[in-house]
């Protein structure tokens, strides 16, 4: 891989991310038990085992660091980013993976003074390996990525994901994807992973991506990959994304107004004041 895996931080990020993925796999195989966190929101067993090496393993190599992870459900407290902060999703797609659909994630995003030095999704299903480094690009596996360049969404997919409210979010989720259909895109993709769909962002596979709500977990490293592609991440009322839950919008940059435009119209009233 072309890019810089020399910092101790992304040697470690790629450490836990294999091994993190090698003990997915055997609780695949095994079988997978889960129960609810809430309405339709599985965690397994592999979820909290995978995040229990992954933090283990931060804490090993830097004990004072601060570690921010879904099933811990750790929380920033006050205004101030820690130094050092890493975001954890130990299984992104844990439905998924619980049905055996081959298509999950570990994200691992490390965080120095406010800003993502270096983000790794990782499919271990496929072997996949989506990896970016500040200044230093973002690589599936052995290739540089880039960004699509289409300038009309009429040229392109749309990816989305349904947070687990059925209520007031999933009816403007509905609403936006019938006003997408009328611009003529070439269809819609909901995979159930928002790294990996921020990943297919930073890929070209999407001109755009949208979710109404997601945690920092979801997006911190698949943030990195969209913009060291080439892309534009943002909350879907156009802000800067906080370390907080909050929608999110990923495009290639040229249908970042397009598709701002169409949210505000079907769902602007989720994210007023």
């Amino acid at each position: 891989m072309s890019l810089d895996t020399q910092s101790p931080q992304m040697a470690l990020a790629f450490q836990a991310a294999q091994k993190a993925g090698d003990l997915l796999l055997e609780h695949l195989d095994r079988g997978v038990i889960t129960r609810e966190k809430g309405e339709s929101n599985l965690v397994s067993a592999a979820d909290l085992a995978s995040e229990t090496l992954i933090i283990n393993l931060i804490r090993e190599y830097f004990p004072s660091h601060t570690i921010l992870a879904e099933e811990s459900l750790t929380e920033l407290t006050g205004t101030t980013i820690p130094e050092h902060l890493w975001v954890v999703d130990p299984l992104d797609g844990t439905t998924n993976f619980a049905h055996g659909i081959p298509h999950f994630a570990v994200s691992i995003a490390y965080i120095h003074k406010g800003r993502t030095q270096c983000g790794i999704v990782f499919n271990p299903a496929r072997n996949d390996w989506y990896v970016a480094t500040r200044g230093g690009g973002a690589w599936y596996n052995d290739t540089r990525l880039i960004v699509g360049q289409q300038t009309s969404l009429s040229e392109c997919l749309v990816g989305l994901g349904f947070y687990y409210d059925r209520g007031a979010m999933m009816e403007a989720t509905l609403a936006t994807i019938h006003k997408l259909f009328k611009t003529g895109i070439h269809g819609v993709r909901r995979f159930g992973t928002a790294s990996l769909d921020l990943a297919h962002v930073a890929h070209g596979m999407y001109g755009a991506f949208f979710e109404y709500q997601l945690a920092p977990w979801d997006f911190a490293a698949g943030r990195l990959l969209v913009e060291e592609a080439g892309g534009k991440v943002t909350t879907a009322a156009g802000q800067d994304l906080p370390l907080a839950k909050c929608s999110v919008l990923a495009s290639n940059g040229h249908l970042h107004r397009t598709m701002l435009d169409i949210i505000n119209q079907t769902a602007g009233h989720l994210f007023k004041e």
